[in-house]
């Protein structure tokens, strides 16, 4: 089957391929000015990452392996600021380029380093996992973590182009391929509930990058990403129903010292977000969420006992205005809304409903 080209348009438009053996396209998404290359990657990653460096290599570039931390534990001051310290010492000028390889924490990461380095060289992100390809990849978000919370400090900048090789996730954990589901079921309820229905109608096959819908829900789910940040990238206002769910799985993230799967933290942020959906008066998806959501072995609860310190994260959001917190809320499936300011009372209220 031929890629599949997904436009993000806005002030720097850019493609998002899908399909196998889409590497063809790296060199020229990465320029005829540059002469050098960094590749920023896991380093638990060279046997996906020796495609991308070859690729590179024998289009004539002079590239530059530079292996981080794997997961969160790369999106750090200290891990940044040693890869700043290797453009430097390998003469990464402004006419050169930067290609992020692996998860979503690296693209994160190298999407960061790139958009700070100089004031900006261009950066091509090759994500490797489930949830790399239908969310952090894709967008123009980069970011790293502080002590206080998950992508603080960050910049929001259109990367050249995403490569998005599906051969790659045959390689990835059951669990971590799982958990990426999270994020495509959340563009199910925001926006385009036929992820739903063929998640519903084939529940294990959902779970397998082989399965019989794989590429559709990805490519829907890259589509609906596409379609908000082409027309808000700087989350004045439609980007923010993207963070459905992630009010509190970001709270999760932090009090668990980010051990835990980003896509699971989601699940439970989604369920959350549904309760609150429907004792503020508003969509009752309740049961659909939870139904799901377990169909493909993701959770929908979290611990009894740790609400006051998830509820003090929660204060550091960044859709939050002021003193005033902000959810995302479903009016009604695929109608997205804020939730302003609700009461402690109500917050602790759903909150109720998915302690375990």
């Amino acid at each position: 089957m031929s890629a599949t080209r997904i436009r993000v348009s806005g002030d720097s438009p850019y493609d998002v391929v899908v399909g196998e053996g889409v590497l063809g396209d790296l060199p020229g998404l990465v320029g005829e000015g540059a002469r050098t290359v960094a590749v920023i990657h896991p380093a638990t990653l060279p046997e996906i990452t020796r495609p991308v460096c070859e690729s590179l290599a024998e289009a004539g570039y002079d590239v530059v392996e530079l292996p981080v931390p794997d997961g969160e534990q790369a999106k750090s001051v200290e891990v940044a600021a040693g890869l700043w310290s290797a453009l430097g010492r390998y003469g990464v000028t402004r006419s050169d380029a930067v290609v992020g390889v692996g998860g979503g924490a690296t693209t994160d990461l190298a999407g960061f380093v790139a958009a700070t380095w100089l004031r900006g060289v261009r950066t091509v992100l090759v994500p490797t996992t489930l949830l790399g390809m239908v969310d952090a990849a894709v967008g123009g978000k980069n970011g790293i973590d502080t002590p206080e919370g998950k992508n603080l400090v960050g910049t929001i900048v259109a990367p050249a182009g995403v490569l998005c090789d599906l051969r790659t996730l045959a390689t990835l954990p059951k669990a971590d391929y799982v958990a990426g589901l999270a994020e495509v079921i959340k563009g199910g309820f925001i926006a385009d509930p036929t992820i739903l229905r063929l998640v519903e109608a084939d529940p294990e096959g959902a779970t397998r990058p082989d399965g019989e819908h794989t590429r559709e829900l990805i490519e829907r789910k890259i589509r609906i990403k596409a379609d908000v940040v082409g027309a808000d990238l700087r989350e004045a206002g439609l980007r923010e129903i993207l963070n459905y769910g992630h009010t509190l799985a970001h709270a999760i993230e932090r009090h668990e010292h980010y051990e835990m799967r980003h896509g699971e933290a989601v699940a439970i942020g989604m369920t959350y977000a549904a309760e609150l959906s429907r004792l503020s008066g508003r969509a009752d998806l309740v049961e659909r969420t939870r139904a799901v959501l377990t169909s493909v072995g993701l959770p929908v609860g979290y611990r009894a006992d740790a609400w006051p310190r998830l509820r003090e994260h929660m204060r550091l959001d960044k859709k939050n205005r002021g003193a005033k917190q902000r959810f995302v809320v479903l009016d009604e499936l695929a109608r997205p809304a804020r939730l302003e300011d609700p009461s402690e009372a109500l917050l602790e209220a759903a909150y109720k409903e998915i302690a375990r």
